[in-house]
């Protein structure tokens, strides 16, 4: 077993490591499966029931009665 005393790997060396065919497959994947599951989450969640805007008064259009 080789150890490796190398500096420790930089943010670009590692997104140049991720954008490999293999890996980048995986990350594809992963990122659709993670914005897909928080865009259901946040769908499923209820609304808040309180607003600070009051809703809008309902204006019926109905026929004068003679």
């Amino acid at each position: 077993m080789s150890e490796h005393n190398g500096p420790p790997a930089t943010l670009q060396q590692r997104l140049r490591w991720l954008m490999t065919p293999p890996q980048a497959y995986l990350a594809y994947a992963l990122a659709v499966l993670l914005i897909g599951g928080l865009s259901f989450y946040a769908g499923s969640l209820k609304p808040n029931k309180k607003s600070l805007v009051p809703p809008p008064a309902a204006q019926h259009s109905a026929p004068p009665q003679n």
